[in-house]
């Protein structure tokens, strides 16, 4: 007698399958751009002289999107997209495109990240697997939501943070918490992957508050003082968030309106980095931001120790990197984030006398959490990074920062669960009750048609 297993389960373990085929193959594809990427960013601290060819590289990058790759522009908003209502689909080339372009924002010093690209190379492998099995609307879904968890897990090196982020950040407010398993299934092996070539990702560390023994009274003091003082940085945090959102949409709202050339957008912006630089007489806010171009430079790890960052680091930073991405570089927003958030709680822990290391870390997770709508996945990156004894500080921190950050994120796919979350797809403002049962009715519209046209 031949025992047939269920249709059901046959799914399911073609589905887990898939993930870990998307998972392996993104790892793979993410060490190979982390090589490149730092291989870039190197390059050119030896050849300083590239950052004079940022115009060029803007234009290339212009010119590579409009005759190759127009329909995946979009990046992570089509990726978010897909998720809640498929339509066009997600490009194979997005993840080779998306790849090439931001080392040539880094080659020639662009103020950019790194997850943009990563969350892209998952989401694009995810939907060529998907296409290449035929995969229905709600597996389709799973899958894609896996590569962003894989993508992020994997170029940070938090696989738990990774999946938590996939599922967060698709709708505000609200999770699917049916995905979580794969997302983190995913995000764990990608990671995995990429320690089984060798890369390796920056180590933060927190000092050590006091442990000196105090008498109750004054216990409870200290404990209050620091809270307050934590309390009125992350909503400064906060509207660090919304500063670095609306000035990034901003740039490319004005540029597109202002500039009929389209391709002088990114010759402009460029020269505009140039002329920034050659004002601040130092490369500082350039890249990443991670790695030191000389001894005394302003980057994520100095902002971890007294005197590490300048007071102002974390608004030169902010200008410099909505001018690269407004202006069409390629890259991601979150390493910038971080480098504002770092350098916020730099300086704020200097101001308030509290402890620098500590609200570095603080700035570093809940920036990125009012500029995403992620306060979860971010309080979760804080306890893998800087370890979970802080957690309760850094859940403190991003949810203030995320209440206090508006209404405006850095993407402007995420949907919302409630509607005064609900923005124009600008990440702009609120929409009225009307435009917002409008923009669900299409949305809904779009899915009915989605999975009536698959059947027939």
């Amino acid at each position: 007698m031949i025992i047939k297993m269920p249709a059901s389960l046959k799914n399911f373990a073609r589905l887990l399958l898939l993930i870990a085929a998307v998972s392996i193959l993104s790892g793979t594809v993410i060490a190979i751009f982390l090589y490149l990427l730092n291989w870039a960013i190197h390059f050119r601290f030896a050849h300083t002289w590239l950052l004079y060819l940022l115009p060029a590289a803007g234009l290339l990058i212009y010119l590579i999107y409009k005759f190759y790759a127009k329909n995946t522009e979009k990046g992570n908003n089509l990726i978010i997209e897909e998720i809640h209502a498929p339509g066009a689909g997600i490009p194979k080339r997005m993840a080779p495109v998306i790849l090439l372009s931001t080392v040539i924002t880094h080659l020639f010093g662009g103020s950019a990240g790194r997850e943009g690209t990563a969350v892209q190379i998952g989401g694009s492998i995810a939907a060529m697997f998907g296409r290449w099995f035929k995969l229905d609307q709600e597996n389709t879904a799973l899958l894609l939501t896996a590569g962003i968890a894989a993508g992020f897990g994997a170029v940070f090196g938090t696989p738990l943070t990774g999946a938590v982020f996939a599922v967060e950040v698709l709708t505000l407010g609200k999770m699917k918490f049916s995905a979580f398993i794969p997302a983190l299934a995913a995000s764990y092996l990608a990671d995995l992957t990429v320690h089984m070539t060798g890369a390796h990702h920056t180590v933060y560390r927190i000092d050590e508050l006091s442990t000196e023994a105090l008498p109750a009274i004054a216990y409870l003091k200290g404990i209050f003082i620091m809270l307050l003082k934590i309390t009125i940085a992350s909503a400064v945090f906060g509207l660090a968030s919304l500063l670095f959102a609306q000035l990034t949409h901003k740039v490319k709202l004005t540029s597109d309106k202002l500039i009929a050339i389209k391709w002088l957008i990114p010759v402009l912006g460029g020269m505009l980095i140039i002329i920034l630089t050659v004002i601040n007489a130092k490369a500082d806010y350039l890249s990443l931001g991670v790695d030191a171009e000389y001894p005394a430079a302003v980057t994520i790890p100095s902002a971890f120790h007294s005197a590490g960052a300048d007071t102002w680091s974390w608004l030169w930073k902010t200008i410099y990197t909505a001018i690269t991405l407004g202006t069409g570089f390629k890259g991601g927003e979150v390493t910038p984030l971080f480098y504002i958030g770092a350098t916020l709680g730099n300086t704020l822990a200097t101001l308030m006398d509290a402890p620098v290391s500590l609200f570095a870390a603080l700035g570093f997770v809940a920036v990125f959490a009012g500029a995403t709508k992620t306060p979860l996945a971010c309080t979760i990156m804080g306890a893998e990074l800087f370890g979970a004894h802080y957690i309760a500080f850094f859940g403190l921190a991003c949810f203030i920062a995320y209440f206090c950050s508006g209404h405006t994120g850095i993407y402007a796919a995420q949907l919302a669960a409630g509607p005064q979350y609900t923005t124009d797809n600008t990440g702009g403002n609120p929409l009225s009750r009307k435009a917002r049962i409008k923009e669900y009715s299409l949305r809904k519209f779009e899915k009915y048609r989605y999975q009536n046209t698959k059947k027939i």
